[in-house]
């Protein structure tokens, strides 16, 4: 009786927060946190699963009432005990180090978009609360390329193609780096809320929903590109800028095995993960997506795999150094409409690119993606 009654005050309180009443949604939060602390303590303690379940609503709860001195004692509390699974532990921790950020920030008197995201990488080099520095900087590289292009989208800007988004976007929507608990290697991202842009008419409105669209769009493209990914978006140069964003995040299984995008305090969002097997699925939506080609006689598809060296959009050509027995430079003509943020983060990194042997040898590119 207690958790619906929770339940229920929690659905009013999304309703009120989506309405832009934020007073009133911390009100119904609190309410809902007050009935779910009843269903707690009403709970069979030999119940883990559930008790973990419950706990880590409770605490939740208070958090998005923005009471955090509750939510802390709520968290340690429960901690404190060994009577908790391994994932209530974590989301716990997790929930905990994100208040001790927002209380910092209120602090400093930086407000932020709703929402948090969690990433994590592990397997292969990676250790507990360690990894090498190359690979965690191109992932926080690449988590910012899709921020920025998910506000991009958010505003109906044109895709942009080359070079980095406008100067009022950096300056306006600035991801952030924050800390998160050892766990593997992870940190956690959120977006500073704009607090004027001039050149975009209702600009700050739309991109409060950053975060929320960028797990939407993370997540369509790992689990369904060709169903939930075309619903969030629906522009197809975007949805294919997308699929090449999430699948360079995506391990190959040669530095790391796998990486997690998780939603703080939002227990209803489960986890998107990204394995090998994803940058193969990836791969075969956007095959399916390109525009048949039908090569002629004298065409011949095959890969190169090799160090990227240089690259030339404007110029429409990119460089590969093979590392085989006899190395050598290998020049690739037709880069046509290669996104920048896309294969900027590949220069001097181990990649795979797709080519055609076309009349007199000439090599056609037809595409590029990271091989580490």
């Amino acid at each position: 009786m207690n958790h619906s009654k929770s339940e229920h005050y929690a659905s009013l309180a999304e309703l009120e927060a989506k309405q832009g009443d934020a007073e009133r949604a911390a009100e119904l939060y609190r309410l809902a946190a007050e009935a779910e602390m009843l269903a707690l303590a009403d709970l069979d303690k030999s119940k883990k699963r559930t008790l973990g379940i419950t706990a880590v609503s409770a605490a939740s709860l208070w958090y998005k009432a923005h009471d955090f001195q509750k939510a802390q004692t709520v968290a340690h509390q429960w901690l404190a005990t060994d009577l908790l699974p391994a994932f209530a532990i974590n989301q716990l921790q997790t929930l905990v180090q994100t208040i001790w950020g927002e209380i910092a920030l209120e602090k400093a008197g930086v407000k932020f978009t709703k929402g948090e995201v969690i990433v994590s990488v592990s397997g292969g080099e990676v250790v507990i609360g360690g990894a090498p520095l190359d690979l965690i900087l191109r992932k926080v590289d690449q988590v910012r390329g899709i921020f920025y292009r998910t506000v991009e989208m958010l505003l109906n800007l044109p895709l942009r193609k080359h070079g980095p988004p406008c100067w009022e976007i950096q300056e306006q929507c600035r991801p952030w780096l924050f800390q998160a608990p050892a766990g593997s290697y992870q940190f956690a991202v959120r977006v500073e809320r704009p607090r004027q842009m001039k050149l975009f008419e209702d600009a700050v409105p739309k991109v409060e929903k950053v975060t929320k669209k960028f797990l939407e769009i993370v997540k369509g493209s790992a689990e369904d590109p060709e169903g939930e990914l075309a619903k969030v978006v629906p522009d197809p140069g975007y949805r294919s800028t997308f699929l090449k964003l999430t699948r360079n995040l995506a391990p190959t299984g040669k530095s790391f095995g796998k990486l997690e995008i998780k939603s703080v305090g939002d227990i209803d969002f489960r986890p998107i993960v990204l394995m090998p097997g994803s940058r193969e699925a990836i791969n075969d939506t956007l095959k399916k997506s390109t525009k048949p080609r039908q090569p002629s006689e004298q065409e011949e598809p095959f890969q190169i795999r090799g160090i990227l060296r240089a690259l030339h959009l404007d110029e429409d050509w990119l460089e590969v150094h093979t590392t085989g027995e006899t190395p050598e430079s290998i020049h690739i003509h037709d880069t046509g409409d290669v996104i920048d943020d896309v294969v900027g983060p590949m220069v001097n990194r181990p990649v795979i690119v797709d080519v055609v042997k076309g009349r007199k040898g000439r090599l056609n590119f037809r595409d590029i993606q990271s091989d580490e």
